[in-house]
């Protein structure tokens, strides 16, 4: 190694003790105070967040074929008055309503605040004051928050739909009154959208068909944590992407200790 050599190894060896001295303490604090400010906006109790949020919104179809006017409590729909048009059967229109004593939970919003709790969960485990030793520390956090980040995010972008035949034989658990034995309905999450979805089962020629139709708003809350969460993830994998850089030279260590001292 000539001396050109040994001088930039040198530099680069001292920028990556700065990195993990001070950069990383330094992300990690922008990281935790935008999740804390992302847990803030959930409907939900979320780290010192009360929750319980209320909100109304109207999601209706054109032509109107579908209308329905929600209220969104926490997670789950405490009441909302319902109606549409029976499909291939325009001129009917069947109406049902959920009330307070039978809602309709979401479940995602719980999933995605329970996945963010825990990214915000890692972040607090570090000591402010701690010494990271290697880049692999820190890549095993930045790894633990990617994962539950991802995960939070999947569970509002990519919705969980309830098979037909389940939400068939749980069409009237929260509606009053019931919907006729042919017709069904579902809410869910899909990205900052609140969707809802009619649907209505007949058999053709002895072949089960089944026909939708629905209806959407947006959530404003959710395309605020959806714009957070994103800004965390590009967090992370930025600083990923520089240790994975230092990673490289395998002499660089400030000594040796494992990650499983500061993350359980």
């Amino acid at each position: 190694m000539n001396d050109n050599e040994k001088e930039e190894a040198a530099n680069l060896k001292e920028e990556f003790e700065w990195v993990l001295r001070e950069e990383v303490h330094a992300i990690l604090h922008q990281l935790h105070s935008v999740l804390v400010e992302c847990a803030h906006r959930f409907p939900v109790p979320l780290y010192g967040n009360e929750g319980q949020k209320q909100d109304k919104f109207i999601l209706t179809s054109q032509p109107e074929q579908l209308k329905c006017i929600v209220t969104l409590t926490g997670d789950s729909i405490t009441h909302a008055d319902i109606s549409f048009k029976v499909l291939r059967q325009m001129h009917t229109i069947c109406r049902t309503s959920i009330n307070q004593d039978g809602p309709w939970k979401l479940q995602q919003i719980q999933d995605a605040a329970n996945h963010l709790q825990q990214a915000i969960g890692y972040i607090d485990n570090v000591d402010k004051h701690y010494v990271f030793r290697s880049s692999e520390e820190v890549l095993h956090i930045i790894q633990c928050l990617l994962g539950s980040l991802q995960r939070a995010r999947t569970a509002l972008v990519l919705p969980k739909k309830k098979a037909i035949d389940e939400l068939m034989k749980s069409r009237n658990m929260a509606l009053s009154p019931n919907l006729p034995e042919d017709l069904a309905i579902s809410f869910y999450i899909q990205s900052h959208k609140l969707i809802f979805v009619a649907y209505q089962l007949s058999s053709v020629h002895g072949t089960m068909r089944i026909d939708s139709c629905q209806a959407d708003c947006a959530v404003p809350w959710l395309s605020d944590v959806l714009f957070m969460l994103t800004a965390a993830l590009h967090m992370c994998q930025q600083l990923k992407d520089k240790l994975c850089v230092f990673s490289q030279y395998k002499d660089f260590t400030v000594g040796s200790r494992s990650a499983s001292m500061i993350l359980n």
